[in-house]
């Protein structure tokens, strides 16, 4: 059975980021152990990247940190410093969605899995958290 999918809208603090995303109304947020989303306290969920749109003039407010292998793309807004959605390692090809910056009334259920990330590679082979950004169509599903 395919997950009906919701569209769901947020950003920053400041409301200077906005973004809207096609995910369903259940979702598997991932709390991660890595240096970085340890320090935010960031758990998010993840979507293809095609799922996700950048709305209006949001681009002007984002800058980008990287570090390590340099594959994610820790995304953050110039104004609040809030990082509402990033581009992760574990899926280059999707976009990880702060779920706490999802504007309220459309998220119904988070599941909660925890990303081992300071044991990075043994985490990402364990977890199946690559499959969480490919689009999956009823042919996929068969």
């Amino acid at each position: 059975m395919e997950t009906e999918m919701v569209v769901h809208e947020g950003g920053c603090h400041c409301k200077n980021v906005r973004w809207r995303v096609k995910a369903p109304s259940s979702v598997v947020a991932w709390s991660c152990n890595c240096s970085n989303c340890s320090m935010r306290s960031n758990t998010h969920f993840i979507v293809p990247a095609e799922r996700f749109q950048l709305l209006s003039d949001s681009e002007q407010f984002l800058t980008t940190y990287s570090f390590g292998a340099h594959i994610a793309k820790h995304t953050f807004c110039k104004v609040c410093g809030i990082t509402s959605f990033y581009h992760p390692r574990s899926n280059p090809d999707g976009v990880a969605i702060t779920f706490r910056c999802v504007d309220p009334g459309t998220l119904a259920h988070i599941e909660i899995k925890y990303y081992d990330g300071q044991n990075w590679e043994a985490s990402y082979s364990q977890t199946g958290i690559a499959s969480q950004s490919k689009v999956q169509t009823l042919q996929n599903m068969g």
